[in-house]
């Protein structure tokens, strides 16, 4: 193969942009054409042959199923001519936040977030051999439909396949690249979110998640920096901010909803995560 791996991530919202897609064939001896600082993602996916193409001082053999990233301030070139008739979508794309190009080993850290933010790193490799390509090119070719289609009609159906493509790179970077810890401390996070409202533990969660409550602990420290029973304790909190703002439920409603057996326990909670109150928190809205 290949140009040594690397992690694209990008930090959402904002949130890719699908701008146009084509699908090249090139006969033996053609090649793909030299480019400089295209300005937009060019995201390639090989449906036939091998795609011979560099970027910078990486080099790749795109086979069937592969897929590659080029960058919009890169200079991109042909390695070599084809060899075999070979077939390859392409997708323009731009993307207004920040996105970064590093290596697979920097895993990130996920705190947890204001539920309303909606806040969330996209990462996938820059090229990888997609295991779930028979997905993609449903999405692929229904985007070269829709790409004949009158733009009101189809703008948002193709933000959607475009999505639906970014997601199926992203599985199948995980299922490569997660650690062990990163499965179960997302697997921990997962559960917490669906069953904050009882009464967990860590004995809790050992017995639904099956491993030793010491190596969950372990796994979410490492990974998000913190302890399963502290990051239920502020889910808790964040979805208790949520219902001060949405309801007018009373304390004492809101605390046993999110968890919280004891009204005074839970304002002192509050109070000691929020700076202020439950009530003085609900106010500032009024």
């Amino acid at each position: 193969m290949n140009g040594h791996s690397s992690l694209i991530r990008m930090e959402t919202p904002p949130m890719p942009y699908f701008i146009t897609i084509g699908l090249s064939r090139f006969a033996p001896g053609e090649q793909h054409p030299s480019r400089r600082n295209l300005g937009v993602f060019d995201l390639l996916w090989v449906v036939k042959g091998v795609l011979h193409i560099g970027e910078e001082d990486r080099q790749w053999e795109l086979a069937e199923g592969q897929t590659l990233l080029l960058l919009p301030d890169r200079y991109h070139y042909a390695v070599k001519p084809c060899e075999e008739e070979t077939v390859f979508y392409w997708i323009h794309f731009n993307f207004a936040g920040e996105w970064t190009n590093g290596e697979e080993a920097a895993a990130p850290v996920h705190p947890p977030r204001q539920p309303w933010m909606s806040a969330y790193t996209m990462q996938f490799p820059q090229s990888q051999m997609l295991p779930n390509f028979t997905l993609a090119l449903r999405q692929l070719a229904k985007l070269m439909e829709l790409s004949t289609e009158n733009r009101s009609s189809a703008f948002l159906k193709e933000q959607q396949s475009f999505l639906e493509l970014l997601r199926l790179l992203e599985e199948g970077g995980e299922s490569r690249s997660a650690s062990p810890a990163m499965k179960l401390a997302e697997s921990t996070e997962a559960y917490i979110k669906q069953y904050y409202q009882a009464d967990l533990k860590n004995e809790t969660l050992a017995e639904a998640l099956h491993f030793h409550p010491n190596y969950i602990v372990r796994c979410m420290k490492e990974i998000y920096d913190c302890t399963p029973m502290a990051y239920l304790q502020e889910y808790r909190l964040e979805q208790a901010k949520l219902l001060l703002i949405k309801t007018e439920w009373s304390i004492a409603q809101i605390a046993e909803e999110v968890g919280f057996r004891h009204t005074p326990y839970f304002s002192s909670c509050f109070k000691q995560y929020c700076g202020m109150p439950p009530l003085q928190f609900r106010r500032q809205f009024l």
